[in-house]
């Protein structure tokens, strides 16, 4: 059986810490969907084609991984693709309380889709889009904290 997985999320834009938790479920997993959330409740830095296009950028090298743009319920979009894993990250016992929360809700709407936690390395367990975007905008060095991909993007957009 081959088992797919769904790592939603508004990637504004996509961190090494996305990228790094990518590429420990394209190991453990046959495959990958990125879901880009469209994100109308936030202001976001990037638009959704952007955003879209950074990430299959960034994540160019990992075949096992798609980028695919939803709206609506993260849970419907996962079984509409046909995946039985969702993935979520936790940086921190803060992520923990809020994802336990949310994954036991996702098992309310869609028991058949099961969350799995995974927790990103060491060194770029502190990088948050938030924080990226707020130190860019300040005219702050993030290339240790994203690709260079993705920093010119950011250099692009912020000048």
């Amino acid at each position: 059986m081959s088992v797919l997985a769904v790592f939603p999320g508004t990637f504004d834009p996509i961190t090494l810490g996305h990228e790094d938790m990518l590429r420990r479920a394209s190991a453990l997993f046959d495959g990958v969907i990125v879901a880009v959330a469209m994100a109308h409740h936030k202001k976001t830095l990037f638009t959704l084609d952007e955003r879209l296009e950074i990430t299959r950028e960034a994540l160019a090298d990992l075949p096992k991984v798609r980028v695919l743009p939803f709206d609506g319920l993260v849970t419907e979009f996962a079984v509409a693709q046909g995946a039985q894993v969702m993935v979520r990250g936790l940086r921190s016992g803060t992520d923990f309380d809020y994802e336990y929360q949310l994954a036991g809700m996702n098992r309310h709407l869609r028991p058949e889709l099961e969350t799995v936690f995974l927790t990103p390395g060491a060194q770029v367990q502190h990088i948050s889009s938030t924080l990226v975007r707020e130190i860019a905008q300040l005219k702050g060095r993030v290339e240790a904290l994203v690709s260079p991909t993705v920093l010119e993007w950011l250099q692009r957009r912020l000048g």
